[in-house]
């Protein structure tokens, strides 16, 4: 009986223990771009200002914001998101009463976007805060290393 209580003891630190490869997940870039963004979403969560924003939201607000009006495929390709993901975050602006649409009258199978006046309110106060979060999420980098993470990342983006 002792035998085996040993064995078992022996068995799970030998499980417990990794063993040497050459391939480690935390060495590769899917794995630290993922733990990078789950970072950098925490901390928009806690400095942008409105704890309902989601960062696609923001995004979409800014682009909205900077263009007026805009087509939802438009704005879609300007954030990065596919159609089924921008209809989505459009519909969830709309309910919050920040994004108005209406068909183009130029076409009427495209609909445009723009904010609304609480939507403008909104993305006016959270404008100010977004300096802030890219600043906690790189302050472990310096200028220079924050400067080439950033041109680095938006070459493979």
């Amino acid at each position: 009986m002792r035998s085996n209580v040993a064995k078992k003891q022996q068995d799970s630190k030998t499980a417990s223990t990794p063993t040497s490869r050459p391939y480690r997940i935390e060495e590769q870039v899917g794995y630290l771009l993922r733990r990078a963004h789950q970072r950098a979403s925490a901390i928009f969560q806690v400095s942008i200002g409105d704890p309902n924003i989601t960062p696609t939201q923001y995004s979409s607000l800014v682009k909205l914001n900077e263009y007026s009006e805009l087509s939802q495929n438009l704005l879609g390709r300007l954030v990065g998101m596919d159609k089924a993901t921008m209809q989505g975050v459009v519909r969830r602006l709309k309910e919050r009463g920040l994004v108005d649409s209406r068909p183009d009258p130029g076409d009427a199978r495209r609909t445009l976007l723009s904010l609304t006046t609480d939507g403008q309110r909104l993305v006016n106060k959270l404008l100010i805060n977004g300096p802030a979060v890219s600043r906690e999420t790189l302050k472990a980098l310096n200028a220079q290393e924050q400067r080439q993470l950033l041109d680095l990342l938006s070459r493979i983006a």
